[in-house]
C-alpha cells in the first residue's frame, strides 16, 4: 500500500506529516538495568532508557512509556555478535526516547532475567507487579510522574492490566493487536480450540523461558545465532543471578496443558474455582480503568482469530474514556500488508507516528490536533483507501442476501422451500498462509494465496454479478437455519469475492461451535455490536439431531469493496484441519441447510454509504 495524498483524506493530519514536524531533541543512550523487588520478594528485571540532553547536563523529568514483555526485555549477544537485542520492543525504544520519553522495558515474572515461576498466561500476579513497577517508576529522579503503556499482543494486554490497577500515574495506554478476551479473541474463537496455536506457542515459550536456543531457531524474530539468552541485569555481570532465575522458570506452566483447562469460558479450575479464563482477560478488570485514561485500540483485518474484535470491544466498552480506534490492512503486529492489492509486502503505514501523536496529546499535553480527528479510522481493502468515522459501527444500513436453490445467493426470499445437504470433510483446511500463522510467531508473508478453488469443497452459495460496487465495513452475519445428524458440530463460514475474470479472494470468516449457539446480552464489561455468546457450560446445549434451528454466526469484521461485476460467495464448512480440532471427534456431521419460507437462511452485509472512487 503506497500512502498517497488521496488515501490520507481520512485524517486532518496524517501520522507521517505529524512525525515530520515533530522535534527530535534528545539522544538515545545505553540502558540501565535493575532488579525491582516485588511484595513477595520476587525480583523483576527492568531496562531503563532515559532521554539524553545533548551538550549539557540538567535535571529533567520525562513521561514514561512502560512495556511489559514475556519475550525478553533484551537479549545478550555473544562477543562480536550483531543484531537487534530488543527484537520485540526496540522500535519503541528508538522512536520514543529521542522524542522525550523515558522507556522502561520489563521482563514479566518468570521470564527473561526476572525471578519467579509463571502460574498462568497473563497471570494476575503480573498485574499486581505492574502496579509496583509503576510505583517504582514515579519514584525515580528522571520521572515526571506520568506513565503510559503500549506494546504488541501480550504487551498490549499488559497495558490494559496496568491501567486496570487504577494507578494514578497512568494516563494513557495504546494496546496494539491485543485481546480483550483471551478465550474468544485468541484461543477459542467461536468456542473452537485452536490446537495449532497452543502447540507452537508452547514451543516458543519453552525456548525462551528455559533458554532452549535450539527451539527458538524456528521463530524468525528470535533465530539470530548471536543471541545468548537473556541479558543479565547490571548488578549481575557474571550471570549468576540469571542462572538462578532460569532455574525457577523450569517450573512455569505449559501452554498446551494450561489452555485446555478452559474449554468453557469463565469456568473455574477444579482445584481453584476462583481462577478462570476471565482471570487472564483484560475485560474482567476493565472497570478499574479510570475514565480519564486515554485509550488507543489498534488491530488489523487479519489479526488472528479475533484480535480486531478485542480492539472494537475495548473501544465500545470504555465509552466514558478518551478513546480512539485504528483498524488497518494488517496481520498481527502490522508486519505485513494483507490486502491482495497491496503495493508493498511490508506494511508502510506510520503506526508509531500515530501512537506518538496519541501519547504527545495525553501524556505531554501537546496540541497535536488529535482531538479534532474522528475517533475511528479504518482501511477499506480493494478500494485501497482509509476512512474516518464518528462511531462504531460506521455502517448504517445492510444488504441481505438469501440462500436459494442451485446454491445461489439471491436478493429476495426464494419461492418455495428447500434444503441442501453437506457431509463435513475433516481433512478440509485453509492452508498455511492464513490469519492464524502470525499469532503463533510464524513469519507469514502472503495471505491466502491458494484460496482459489478451496470453496468448491464446501457448501457454497454465489450471487449474480454485482451491477455496481458494494462497500461494507463491520461484522457480516450468517443467519442460518440448519440441522446436523450429530449432537455437535463446528461451523465455519467463509466470505469470498469472485472477480469478473474468475479470480477468487478470501474476504473474512466466522466460526462457531454449535454447542455454544445460544445468544445472550453482552455484559457491561464486554460490549459488542455483533451476536454475543457466553461460551459457558450453563448456556451450552447439544443439538437435537435432525432438528432445524436458527443459528446466527458473526463473521470477523473487515472493510472491503466488492467491485462491479464481481460475485459474492458464502461458503459453509465443518472443519479447518490446519488450525482447529475435530468436532465431534471422528464423527463428521451431515449438515442440512434450509432456505425459503419460515426457514429462510440469509446473509447480511453492513453497507456504508456510497463513497466516490
Amino acid at each position: 500500500m503506497n500512502i498517497h495524498a488521496d488515501m490520507c483524506r481520512a485524517w486532518q493530519t496524517f501520522p507521517s506529516e505529524y512525525v515530520a514536524n515533530r522535534p527530535v531533541d534528545f539522544d538515545l543512550s545505553a540502558p540501565e538495568s535493575h532488579y525491582v523487588t516485588m511484595r513477595d520478594g520476587c525480583r523483576i528485571a527492568v531496562d531503563v532508557y532515559v532521554p539524553q540532553i545533548p551538550d549539557f547536563s540538567a535535571d529533567h523529568g520525562f513521561p514514561t512509556i512502560a512495556l511489559f514483555t514475556p519475550y525478553y526485555r533484551r537479549f545478550k549477544l555473544r562477543p562480536g555478535g550483531k543484531g537487534e537485542v530488543n527484537p520485540n520492543t526496540g522500535k519503541f525504544r528508538d522512536f520514543f526516547v529521542p522524542r522525550g520519553y523515558a522507556v522502561v522495558i520489563v521482563d514479566v515474572r518468570g521470564t527473561g532475567a526476572s525471578f519467579g515461576t509463571r502460574d498462568s498466561f497473563r497471570s494476575p500476579k503480573e498485574r499486581e507487579d505492574s502496579r509496583e513497577i509503576a510505583d517504582w517508576i514515579v519514584a525515580q529522579p528522571w520521572s515526571n510522574g506520568v506513565i503510559g503503556a503500549t506494546g504488541v499482543s501480550y504487551l498490549g494486554a499488559a497495558s490494559d492490566f496496568l491501567a486496570s490497577t487504577g494507578h494514578p500515574a497512568v494516563k494513557a495506554i495504546a494496546p496494539l493487536f491485543s485481546v480483550w478476551d483471551t478465550y474468544a479473541d485468541n484461543y477459542y474463537p467461536g468456542g473452537i480450540q485452536l490446537k495449532s496455536l497452543m502447540q507452537v506457542y508452547d514451543d516458543l515459550m519453552i525456548g525462551l523461558d528455559h533458554d532452549k536456543r535450539d527451539l527458538l531457531k524456528q521463530f524468525a524474530y528470535f533465530n539470530n545465532p548471536d543471541f545468548e539468552g537473556p541479558q543479565p541485569v547490571d548488578e549481575d555481570p557474571d550471570g549468576v543471578l540469571l542462572r538462578e532465575a532460569i532455574r525457577e522458570h523450569l517450573g512455569n506452566f505449559r501452554q498446551t496443558d494450561f489452555m485446555r483447562e478452559f474449554s468453557f469460558r469463565e469456568e473455574g479450575l477444579p482445584y481453584d474455582p476462583s481462577f478462570s479464563s476471565a482471570s487472564f482477560s483484560p475485560y474482567a478488570v476493565s472497570q478499574g480503568i479510570k475514565p480519564d485514561v486515554a485509550v488507543l485500540s489498534v488491530s488489523g483485518w487479519r489479526d488472528g482469530a479475533g484480535y480486531m474484535n478485542g480492539a472494537i470491544s475495548r473501544f465500545l466498552t470504555l465509552k466514558d474514556n478518551p478513546r480512539h480506534l485504528l483498524l488497518g490492512p494488517w496481520d498481527h503486529g502490522a508486519r505485513i500488508d494483507v490486502s491482495p492489492w497491496r503495493m508493498t509486502e511490508e506494511a508502510d503505514f506510520p503506526l508509531l507516528g500515530e501512537v506518538l501523536r496519541f501519547f504527545d496529546n495525553y501524556l505531554m499535553g501537546l496540541d497535536t490536533g488529535l482531538r479534532d480527528e474522528a475517533p475511528v479510522h479504518y482501511f477499506t481493502m480493494h478500494a485501497q483507501e482509509w476512512r474516518a468515522a464518528a462511531e462504531w459501527p460506521p455502517a448504517r444500513s445492510k444488504e441481505t442476501y438469501f440462500l436459494a436453490p442451485k446454491q445461489q445467493l439471491s436478493d429476495a426470499v426464494p419461492d418455495g422451500t428447500g434444503a441442501d445437504v453437506y457431509k463435513v470433510d475433516f481433512t478440509l483446511g485453509t492452508g498455511e498462509c492464513t490469519r492464524y500463522e502470525r499469532i503463533a510467531g510464524i513469519d507469514a508473508r502472503i495471505y491466502y494465496p491458494d484460496w482459489q478453488g478451496r470453496t468448491e469443497r464446501m457448501l457454497s452459495y454465489t450471487s449474480a454479478p454485482l451491477e455496481q460496487a458494494a462497500e461494507f465495513v463491520g461484522h457480516p452475519i450468517a443467519d442460518l437455519w440448519l440441522s446436523a445428524d450429530e449432537p455437535d458440530a463446528a461451523l465455519f463460514v467463509y466470505l469470498s469475492e469472485i472477480e469478473a475474470d474468475g479470480t477468487e479472494h478470501y474476504v473474512t470468516e466466522g466460526l462457531l461451535r454449535a454447542l455454544h449457539r445460544k445468544e445472550t446480552p453482552s455484559p457491561e464489561t464486554y460490549r459488542t455490536t455483533w451476536p454475543f455468546r457466553s461460551f459457558s457450560r450453563q448456556d451450552a446445549a447439544p443439538l437435537t439431531p435432525g432438528k432445524i434451528e436458527r443459528i446466527r454466526i458473526p463473521l470477523l469484521p473487515v472493510a472491503w469493496r466488492f467491485a462491479a461485476g464481481s460475485r459474492i460467495r458464502l461458503s459453509v464448512a465443518g472443519a479447518d484441519a490446519d488450525h482447529s480440532g475435530q468436532i465431534p471427534h471422528g464423527r463428521p456431521p451431515l449438515l442440512t441447510l434450509a432456505f425459503g419460507g419460515d426457514q429462510a437462511s440469509a446473509f447480511e452485509l453492513p453497507l456504508v454509504e456510497e463513497i466516490a472512487p
